[in-house]
């Protein structure tokens, strides 16, 4: 079920969502829709943005944000870290049809299926970096994300799986992305990443991605950008840049964790829809899921 997610004013009604209202949503991230894809897409139509950051949810969007405006704070002298959450989900119509008075560059991110995604990003030729993690260790914290939220309900970690297995999760079905990604490898205005390669060596992530935006960094840049964008450091800084979701957000960011979550009939479940839709795919192959999930 692909399933677009307008969310509420974000900072101003985050505490006062009642318990009727978390109840009714069940896993649902918010009970109410601020924006529709096709309302979106309306309001972008005519707004240029240069960077521009997708993934499914739970999948290293908050650390990779926090990597972005770093880049971007070194190549361009524009510190970012002031302003709202980039999420277009987030944004209210009127602050939407304000990106146009934006000083470059303008830096927007989406959970959305890349078929909801306004088409006037791809006509302008939009650069898109995508962040795919693999889909246990997605599922791992995606569950703990609900649960450590303050404005969702607590969830079951059976229940919830097999909801994210169903696609009835917010945002719709891991797999349908990585599908719909899939057949967009060729386009060389996208670039898509792995959580787990950016774990193990985040140094040359960062010049790779910088590359791909036309940042120029120097290699004591990319080292400074690299030192302050650990997990572990933005997790130290969480309480100050995300406030009372920080737990919800900066939890573990461990490759693996999902080991002490599924059983072993859930795991053998996982494979087998993995197999289905990805084996022999070139993101299934950039997922690793051999080595990362076996």
């Amino acid at each position: 079920m692909q399933q677009f997610l307008g969310l509420v004013s974000y900072r101003q009604k985050l505490l006062v969502i009642s318990e009727d209202d978390k109840l009714r949503g069940r896993v649902k991230m918010f009970d109410r829709v601020t924006n529709s894809p096709s309302s979106v897409s309306a309001l972008l139509v005519c707004c240029c943005i240069e960077v521009c950051f997708m993934s499914v949810s739970a999948s290293g969007f908050n650390w990779m944000v926090g990597v972005l405006k770093r880049m971007i704070a070194q190549a361009k002298g524009v510190n970012l870290e002031s302003k709202m959450p980039p999420l277009i989900e987030f944004m209210a119509p009127d602050i939407i049809k304000g990106l146009d008075q934006v000083p470059s560059p303008r830096f927007l991110g989406t959970h959305m299926h890349p078929d909801n995604i306004p088409a006037s990003f791809y006509e302008n030729k939009t650069k898109m970096l995508v962040i795919f993690r693999n889909p246990k260790d997605t599922l791992v914290s995606y569950f703990h994300f609900c649960n450590n939220n303050p404005v969702l309900p607590t969830v079951k970690w059976d229940s919830f799986y097999s909801d994210f297995m169903s696609g009835d999760v917010p945002w719709g079905s891991y797999f349908d992305h990585a599908l719909a990604w899939e057949k967009k490898m060729d386009d060389p205005n996208i670039m898509i990443v792995t959580y787990e390669d950016l774990k193990q060596d985040l140094s040359e992530g960062i010049r790779q991605i910088s590359s791909f935006f036309g940042f120029s960094l120097t290699e004591a840049q990319v080292q400074q950008v690299a030192e302050q964008s650990t997990f572990r450091a933005m997790k130290e800084n969480s309480a100050t840049s995300h406030g009372v979701i920080a737990d919800a957000i900066f939890r573990k960011g461990e490759v693996g964790d999902w080991k002490n979550h599924f059983t072993a009939e859930q795991s053998q479940q996982m494979d087998e829809a993995f197999n289905k839709h990805l084996a022999g795919t070139r993101l299934g192959a950039k997922l690793k899921y051999q080595e990362h999930c076996q």
